[in-house]
C-alpha cells in the first residue's frame, strides 16, 4: 500500500514539473549598468598684467609663476581633464614682455599652466592677435613645447581644419573656440586660419566635421559679451542660440572679465539631452582687482557614460569660487589664487588683512548669487 501511493506521489510530481515551463533570464539581465565618468574643470580668463611678470620674475630673463597655484593647484589637479582661455601672447625667450594693451608674455607662464594642472587652451580671443601673426606663431610654438592641447587659433589651414579630439575614459571630446574680434588688429590676407572668429557658418561646419570624425561631445568656448556686464547681452544669446542649434552639447565663454550665469539648455542634434551655458567664467587670474572682477571660478562638469547603452548623461555641475590676492607674504610680493569653497578654512592664511577677507567674502558671495541666477542645480564644490 505504501509503495503504491508512492508511486501515486512520484507519478503526479513528475506530470505537474513537466507541464510548467520555467524561463532562467538570459546572463546579460543579472549584469549591472557598467558606467565610467568624465570630470572636466573649466575656468575663464588666464591673463597676464605687467605687475603679474614683474612679480613672477625670478632674474632678469627668468621667471616663476608657480606660487600663483599653490593653493588651486589641488582643485584643478580634481578632474581628468582642465582647460581654460589664454588671453596673452607668449613671446620668444629675451622678448620685450609687456602687459595691457599689446599682451606679450614670458614661456614660463605656460610652462606654470602645465605644472599645475592644465591640459588643453583655448586661444582665440580678443588679444591672440597683439603681436600679430609671429606671436601667434610663437604662442603655439610654446605651447607644443609645454605639451598642452590648444584650439581657436592655428598655424596653418590644416591645423585649423585639425578638429581637436581628446579621448579620456571611454568619451570621445571636441573642443572648438572662436572669438568675437581682435581689437582691430588685422588678419593678413590669406590666413585667416591665424584665429576662428564667431561665424554661424563656420561653427556648423566644424560641429558637423567633429561629429563625422567621432566626437560624442562637442564642447564648443566663445570669447565674447560686453566687458564687466554680468548678465549676457542679446548678442551672446543669438550666438547660442545659433549654437545650439547646430549641435553644441556644452558651451563654455569669456571675455565680460566678471562672472555671469549658467544656464541649462534643451540641446537640439546633439549627444546630450541636457546642455549648458556658462556665458562668462570670469578672471581666473589678471591684475584686476575692482569688485567682481577680482573673482572667478572653477566649474566642474561631471559626466556619466552607460558602456552597455553610449548613453551619455551630464549628471551634475559644481562649481568653486576663486579669489585672487596681490600682496605681501612670507616669499615677498605675490599674486595668489585663492578657494573659496570654505570661508572659514581660507581666512586662516596669516598674509591677510582684514579687508582682504572683505573683498574674499564679498566674491563667495556675488559668485553663488550670479551663477544660481538661473538655475538652483549648481551645487557648490566641497
Amino acid at each position: 500500500m505504501i509503495k503504491f501511493f508512492l508511486l501515486v506521489v512520484s507519478f503526479l510530481l513528475s506530470y505537474f514539473l513537466s507541464s510548467i515551463q520555467i524561463k532562467i533570464p538570459k546572463a546579460d539581465n543579472f549584469t549591472k549598468d557598467s558606467v565610467t565618468t568624465l570630470r572636466i574643470a573649466v575656468v575663464g580668463d588666464l591673463m597676464c598684467h605687467s605687475p603679474q611678470f614683474n612679480y613672477a620674475r625670478v632674474s632678469k630673463d627668468s621667471f616663476d609663476f608657480n606660487p600663483v597655484y599653490r593653493y588651486i593647484k589641488k582643485y584643478l589637479e580634481d578632474a581628468d581633464f582642465t582647460f581654460g582661455n589664454l588671453e596673452t601672447v607668449i613671446g620668444k625667450k629675451g622678448s620685450n614682455y609687456l602687459g595691457y594693451p599689446r599682451f606679450n608674455s614670458p614661456e614660463e607662464y605656460l610652462a606654470a599652466l602645465k605644472q599645475n594642472g592644465f591640459d588643453f587652451l583655448c586661444f582665440a580671443n580678443n588679444h591672440t592677435l597683439d603681436q600679430g601673426e609671429k606671436g601667434v606663431l610663437n604662442t603655439i610654438t610654446s605651447l607644443n613645447k609645454n605639451y598642452l592641447g590648444y584650439t581657436g587659433a592655428f598655424s596653418s589651414q590644416n591645423d585649423r581644419d585639425s578638429i581637436r579630439i581628446i579621448t579620456i575614459n571611454d568619451f570621445k571630446i571636441a573642443l572648438l573656440a572662436y572669438s568675437y574680434g581682435t581689437n582691430g588688429s588685422l588678419i593678413p590676407k590669406g590666413k585667416d586660419y591665424l584665429i576662428n572668429l564667431i561665424d554661424f557658418t563656420l561653427i556648423s561646419q566644424d560641429i558637423t566635421s567633429a561629429r563625422n570624425k567621432g566626437a560624442a561631445i562637442v564642447i564648443v568656448n566663445f570669447h565674447f559679451g560686453n566687458e564687466y556686464q554680468r548678465f549676457p547681452s542679446e548678442y551672446q544669446k543669438e550666438v547660442v542660440k545659433k549654437t545650439i542649434e547646430s549641435g553644441a552639447d556644452l558651451i563654455t565663454a569669456s571675455h565680460p572679465h566678471v562672472i555671469q550665469p549658467i544656464q541649462y539648455f534643451k540641446t537640439q542634434n546633439a549627444t546630450l539631452d541636457t546642455g549648458v551655458i556658462a556665458y562668462s567664467l570670469g578672471n581666473f587670474i589678471s591684475n584686476q582687482r575692482k569688485r567682481y572682477t577680482d573673482a572667478g571660478v572653477i566649474l566642474y562638469l561631471n559626466l556619466e557614460k552607460n558602456l552597455n547603452t553610449n548613453k551619455i548623461s551630464l549628471k551634475s555641475l559644481e562649481y568653486l569660487p576663486t579669489w585672487v590676492y596681490k600682496g605681501k607674504t612670507d616669499f615677498g610680493n605675490e599674486f595668489l589664487i585663492l578657494p573659496l569653497n570654505n570661508l572659514t578654512d581660507s581666512f586662516h592664511f596669516d598674509f591677510l588683512n582684514e579687508q582682504n577677507k572683505i573683498k574674499m567674502q564679498q566674491a563667495f558671495y556675488d559668485t553663488q548669487k550670479i551663477l544660481t541666477a538661473f538655475s538652483d542645480k549648481i551645487q557648490l564644490k566641497k
